[in-house]
Parts: C-alpha cells; structure tokens; sequence
C-alpha cells in the first residue's frame, strides 16, 4: 500500500513538471508608442528594400501640420538583433533565404508583441512580399499600439464624471486631463502638453445629421464651424471675433469606420482661428448612437507650435477608442 501511494505521487509530481515545462514565460515588450525595431542588413536597408519599407511603414500621416512617420523605424542588422532589441513591441524582420515566404507572428520573444517576418531569394521578391503584406502588419502594429497606450491608462484614470451625466458615456481618460467647460450638450476636457495642449470635447448632434453623402464634407465642416463659434473662442482681439474653425485651404479626409459596435465617420484635417494665427491638427468620430436618436460626436485636437503631434493626436484616438455607451452595461 505504502508504495502504491509513492508511485501514485512519483507519477503525479511528473505529470505537473511535464506541464510545467510546457508553459512558456516570456518577459513584458518594451518600446516606445508607434517605434518600430526592423531587423534588416545594412546594404537592403539603404537600397530599394529599405526604401519600399519607409515608404510603407514611415509615410506621412494624414491630418496632420506637416510630415510626421506613421512609425518611427529602428533599423539594426540581424547580428546585433538580441537581448532587449528582441523585447521591443513591433519587429519587422527582413531577410534574403532561400524561402520566399512573408507572414506576421505573435508573441515570439515578449508579450504582447507582433512580428513581421519577410523573407525572399532577391531584392524583387523581397519587395513584392513587402507590398503585399504591408497594409495587413500597419494594422496589426496600430491595434496593439492602441492597446498599449490603452493599457497604459489604466494606471492612473482621471474619476470625473462629467461625461456620463451628459451623455451617458465613459471614456478611459488619464488622470493628467481636466474637465475645462461644461455646458449643455458639449463637454471640453484637456491637458497641458509641451508648448501647448491636448484636448477632447464631446457633443450631440441630431440623429438625422449626415445623411446625404452628396453634403456629407459641407455638413461636417458647417457642424464644426458652428460649434467651434459657439464653444471655442480664440484670443480676445478687439473689433475681431475669434473662434475655431476648420481651415478653408484645407480640406479634411472623412472614412467610414466602427467605434464600440458603431457605425462611425472619422474625420481627419486642420483647424485654425479664425482672425488669428492658431492651428493644429484634429481627430473627429461622428457615432451612430440610434438607441439615444443621436450622433455622438468626439473630438479629438492639439495646439503645440513648432512641435511634433503625431504622439500627442495618437493618445487622444487612443482615449476617444475606449468610449462605452453605458445603457450597455446594464444589460
């Protein structure tokens, strides 16, 4: 009896080792929002490969004052790819073999990661395969850089509740932002940035807005207008009326999209002041929320002269993605 039970541990303590050995640890990614480690020799990177990469992965971003990389790209040659290069969030790996072959992998080295693994047997097929994937990695590398910065909110949420007694919304928003103005039907809520600031505001509009697609441009722009005159002045110059507008020399890209199970527009382009000299770029979700019989609209800007926004617009997607509406919650 006495050894029957031995056995039976002898044989349990092996099975929870097997298992054990079977989990894989891997350590946290690192990396800055939006950077991207490409793994890649130095005569493909400073040819036509490194340059259907940039041209794919670092090409301008819509909506914003000047040009600014849809990621930042870290170029290393493979033989000085390890230790904590390997850790980084978003790798794309670049490689002549004797494979031709292009697909996207996850959690290889850290979690959570994804990784870009392109190889081919020349230049050409090297670039096909970049053409060819680029669009599905740029997704994929967005969504869990959206992710991150998500998740990196969660460490400090500012508590307010301004926006759920108004609109019977949440949003995941850094402690460092302030309620500034609220009125009836419009919400502003901000930060101070480097040489500026970050703001979000957040309004209703009818829900038979936007219904023609033949005025829908017109119509966003005469909202905004309307509302920028009635909620945002500019700078008190006497004998001028100041207040944000979208820019007329400029006109602003719309797409459809889906934000918490919604249908939505996203609307990307430049505001100013009118009579003054103020700009900047802004992101706006116009919400189909027909349980409520109305669009939902946030709005996302920033004013910093002279400074890079591309980080800065990209945290206040990141925050205007995490909307719930909260007859959701209850169900």
């Amino acid at each position: 009896m006495k050894y029957s039970k031995l056995i039976l541990a002898l044989l349990f303590f092996i099975v929870i080792s097997c298992d054990e050995k079977k989990k894989v640890y891997k350590a946290q990614s690192i990396g800055a929002i939006n950077s991207v480690t490409v793994v890649i020799d130095n005569d493909l990177w400073n040819g036509e490969v490194g340059d259907q990469l940039r041209s794919h992965f670092a090409s301008p971003i819509i909506g914003l004052t000047w040009d600014e990389p849809l990621f930042t790209l870290n170029q290393v040659p493979h033989k000085v790819f390890s230790g904590a290069l390997r850790k980084t969030r978003a790798i794309i790996y670049v490689k002549k073999d004797t494979l031709n072959s292009a697909h996207l992998k996850q959690d290889m080295f850290a979690r959570p990661q994804r990784v870009a693994v392109i190889k081919g047997t020349t230049n050409e097929e090297l670039i096909q395969n970049i053409n060819e994937k680029a669009a599905q990695i740029s997704r994929s590398f967005k969504s869990l850089e959206l992710s991150e910065a998500q998740q990196r909110f969660l460490k400090s949420l500012n508590k307010d509740k301004t926006l759920s007694e108004e609109f019977n919304i949440t949003l995941n928003i850094p402690s460092i932002y302030k309620v500034g103005k609220r009125e009836k039907n419009f919400v502003w809520i901000d930060r101070q940035i480097p040489k500026g600031h970050a703001n979000i505001v957040a309004y209703a509009m009818p829900n038979t807005s936007f219904r023609n697609d033949s005025t829908l441009l017109t119509d966003i722009i005469r909202m905004r207008d309307s509302i920028g005159a009635a909620y945002l002045p500019g700078e008190d110059i006497p004998g001028l009326v100041t207040h944000m507008r979208t820019e007329q020399a400029f006109s602003p890209s719309v797409f459809e999209t889906e934000i918490a199970g919604r249908k939505a527009y996203e609307v990307r382009g430049i505001w100013d002041v009118k009579n003054d000299y103020m700009a900047g770029p802004f992101l706006t979700y116009i919400i189909d929320d027909t349980n409520n019989n109305r669009k939902l609209v946030l709005e996302g800007f920033t004013y910093a002269p002279a400074t890079n926004k591309r980080d800065d617009m990209f945290q206040l997607e990141a925050i205007m993605k995490t909307v719930k509406f909260l007859e959701e919650e209850s169900l």
